[in-house]
């Protein structure tokens, strides 16, 4: 016997099943990206770093030029 309600049921599991999916889709995808994120970050920091390095070397071998007095 085939109640009045089944298509609508039906219809609920199909789009419960179809929102999971799209949702592992996402879920992955942001994991992706922050992992993507993360390395970008990392290697802008050690190019910061790298630059602050280099500007107080410079302003040490500038300040050795000056002469004293």
């Amino acid at each position: 016997m085939l109640v009045p309600y089944t298509p609508t049921l039906a219809l609920v599991a199909l789009g419960l099943i179809v929102l999971a999916a799209i949702a592992l889709r996402v879920i992955r995808s942001l994991r992706r990206f922050a992992s993507a994120r993360t390395l970008v970050r990392d290697r802008v920091g050690d190019n910061v770093g790298l630059l602050k390095a280099r500007t107080a070397a410079l302003k040490v071998a500038f300040a050795q030029r000056r002469p004293s007095g």
